[in-house]
């Protein structure tokens, strides 16, 4: 007769992720668990304010675990899997798939792409750990799995707010618009949620002034700062404000995500003629490329005004396929690393600020290149200059120890920020974590067992990396060392501290 004993149920192993040798993996063991109680800090992320404030239940498994992946969507469409079939809307409205059990079936089926990939590790945690799904993925389960998740999404400990204390999250940061009301950290401020639920500060939109919709944007830039802006003062004044008006909500960063990291300032005169020929629509590449380098300077200006630190991700050439973008939109998975210059790129900025006491900026890249040669020696010198950790494309086992092992002999420890997860997908904040943690466990016990660290000094470091420094190097200033008054544009460049 056949064999129908039950499938064993689909569990994780304890020691994933951590380092295979049996002298290491008990150190590595012992490591992790100092810190696998620890609060979740997450400073920066793309997590909806809405979806907390509304704090209303998730909807079906592909509407919030499939169709907004970027991560999941580019590795299926690789394969031949359209976007309709996975219900990426389009911007015409034209029909796509809209039964969630057919888009989940869909994933399902092609679990086995994601073998070996960090999109496999985060999702197994979210379905086993997080939504008890108890058969391996597989078109076959499909359907127990979906029937599964459904079920959990309407239990009332699955609503956003009450999972902030499920997953551990001490602090979240959210990412918004420079011309965002604020209205929704508004109301979540008022039930008592100000100071875990911030907002972060994202300028793009308005700091490259070729990008389609500029100039609206910079009205409505203008309209909720309470202005009219028709110059470049009356643009810088309006950033300001709008700056304030996040640090009023509870904002502790700013975030920018140039495709360069050059920071040459320009003369006021030459930037104004710029903005104006923007305002007329007449401004060519080659000057919004210098606008836009000149504004990340600005934005260091008013970091040491307002003490928001400045975190710059730079490196990755959006949308590259433009018939992809025409039909899409953007943030469906197109977006490619690039080669990215740092020591000249962020020269200006650091002799003029690098030693001001409330600048901390925060460098990000996907080009692994630089972590040894460029990034590790800026932060090991500068001391307004922190690595972020490693970002999308790296954000994986592999790239998280590559990082470890290339920064740390120039910048150490103490000159990193800890993890953050850079991430829409809500349920995943804490696998993406768990899984930084893993590794800086295995990092720091190799360090041990080579006699490098002794286990106490390991220990303290692994706090460190996954709580201490995070809330570190994103604490709001101390008091009195912030100003409202602005100075004109200019008056601050010199070598501050030095």
């Amino acid at each position: 007769m056949p064999d129908t004993a039950p499938a064993a149920p689909w569990v994780l192993h304890p020691d994933r992720a951590l380092p295979a040798d049996p002298v290491t993996r008990p150190v590595a063991r012992q490591i992790l668990e100092a810190t696998r109680t620890l609060p979740i800090v997450s400073m920066h992320g793309h997590v909806d304010a809405g979806v907390l404030s509304r704090d209303e239940p998730f909807g079906d498994p592909a509407s919030l675990l499939v169709v907004p992946d970027h991560y999941l969507v580019r590795m299926l469409v690789s394969q031949g899997v359209p976007h309709d079939a996975l219900g990426v809307p389009r911007l015409d409205g034209r029909p796509v798939e809209t039964d969630p059990r057919a888009v989940w079936r869909t994933f399902a089926a092609h679990w086995h792409l994601f073998r070996g990939t960090p999109t496999r590790f985060w999702m197994e945690h979210v379905l086993v750990d997080v939504l008890g799904v108890t058969e391996r993925l597989s078109a076959a389960t499909a359907d127990a799995a979906y029937d599964t998740i459904a079920a959990r999404l309407a239990e009332p400990g699955f609503r956003p707010l009450a999972l902030l204390d499920r997953f551990g999250i001490e602090t979240i940061a959210t990412t918004d618009p420079a011309s965002a009301t604020l209205a929704d950290h508004a109301a979540l401020a008022a039930r008592g949620w100000g100071e875990r639920i911030v907002p972060t500060f994202r300028p793009d939109a308005v700091l490259h002034v070729d990008r389609p919709g500029w100039a609206q944007d910079v009205a409505l830039l203008g309209e909720r700062a309470g202005t009219t802006i028709g110059s470049y003062r009356d643009y810088l004044r309006a950033l300001e404000a709008r700056r304030w008006a996040f640090v009023d909500a509870g904002a502790r960063a700013t975030d920018h995500g140039h495709l360069l990291a050059d920071t040459t300032p320009m003369d006021e005169t030459d930037a104004a003629a710029v903005f104006a020929a923007a305002l007329r629509g007449d401004v060519d590449a080659a000057a919004a490329r210098a606008f836009s380098a000149h504004m990340l300077f600005e934005m260091a200006r008013m970091s040491t005004q307002d003490g928001l630190v400045m975190q710059l991700h730079p490196g990755a050439l959006r949308d590259h396929d433009p018939h992809v973008l025409a039909v899409r939109g953007n943030d469906v998975g197109y977006d490619i690393p690039v080669a990215t210059e740092y020591v000249r790129a962020l020269r200006p900025l650091l002799t003029a600020f690098g030693h001001h006491p409330n600048l901390r900026l925060v460098l990000f890249t996907l080009d692994e290149d630089t972590f040894s040669r460029e990034l590790a020696p800026l932060a090991g010198v500068y001391p307004a200059v922190r690595l972020g950790a490693p970002w999308w494309f790296l954000d994986t086992p592999d790239g998280m120890r590559r990082f470890r092992e290339t920064v740390t002999d120039t910048a150490g420890f103490a000159n990193t920020t800890g993890f953050v997860d850079d991430t829409r997908a809500f349920l995943s904040i804490p696998a993406r974590h768990d899984l930084a943690r893993r590794i800086d466990a295995g990092y720091l016990a190799r360090l041990v067992v080579e006699h490098r660290l002794d286990l106490d000094e390991a220990l303290e470091t692994a706090v460190d990396l996954a709580y201490g420094l995070p809330r570190t190097a994103y604490a709001r200033p101390p008091a009195g060392t912030v100003e409202r008054a602005t100075p004109a544009p200019g008056s601050d460049r010199q070598v501050a501290g030095a």
